[in-house]
């Protein structure tokens, strides 16, 4: 993708499944391909288990993951007796949860583990998908007060299917917006409930842009169509 459409691409490294060797392994791999961005993430418990396992010799959180990544581009390695070691030049991502992540105990205790993740090098933060902009800009003043200074990237999923509003909120506790609810009940069918989706999502756009969001990610889940509206009615 990144040579044939000139387009950059941003692999996620996650904690799971994988050794700090294998972690290492993988990166040099990505730094010999030219591939400098990464985003760093714990991963989900395996499928079968509630919660996440950590891969024995890996790492049990992301922040050390970030701070493995970011010894390398300094050019420390795990093998200590490498001679001449050569640094990487990775920019480094992490996630942040406008609505806590799920195991967090509370929203500041939450902040506090994304400061570590900045502390220990990432470079800016990608957030879970939302659906109400004031939750995420209440969140985002939190991040500031605490002395996160990196830039935050809002992340964002249009509704398209009458299943999202069951699957959603179940696996990334969110919350549904009422107004965005009361639209969606209105819905005869999914093609519908696309369009609010897509309507939802741009003026969601169109008010974080206007508040100073210098971009915005979003979760297409493999079918962008709606997205493309989207990008171009906001942007």
């Amino acid at each position: 993708i990144m040579k044939r459409f000139n387009v950059e691409v941003v692999p996620h490294i996650i904690c799971g499944g994988s050794t700090k060797e294998e972690i290492e392994n993988t990166l040099l791999d990505l730094n010999f391909l030219d591939i400098q961005n990464i985003v760093a993430l714990r991963g989900d418990a395996i499928v079968g288990e509630k919660y996440f396992t950590p891969t024995p010799g890996g790492h049990i959180h992301s922040n050390g993951l970030v701070e493995q990544i970011n010894n390398m581009n300094k050019g420390v390695y795990l093998d200590e007796t490498l001679k001449h070691p050569v640094p990487t030049n990775f920019c480094v991502g992490v996630a942040g949860y406008p609505e806590k992540h799920s195991e967090a105990a509370n929203i500041d205790i939450d902040i506090e583990y994304l400061k570590q993740k900045v502390d220990a090098g990432a470079d800016y933060i990608v957030t879970q998908m939302f659906f109400d902009n004031k939750k995420y800009y209440q969140w985002e003043q939190k991040c500031r007060e605490a002395g996160i200074t990196v830039p935050i990237i809002p992340g964002l999923k249009p509704i398209s299917t009458h299943k999202h509003i069951e699957l959603l909120p179940h696996a990334f506790s969110i919350d549904l917006p009422v107004e965005l609810m009361n639209e969606i009940k209105k819905c005869k069918d999914n093609a519908q409930i696309y369009q609010v989706g897509v309507e939802w999502c741009t003026a969601q756009c169109k008010d974080l842009l206007k508040n100073g969001a210098k971009a915005i990610h979003f979760y297409t889940m493999g079918k962008a169509d709606n997205v493309k509206e989207i990008i171009r009615q906001a942007f």
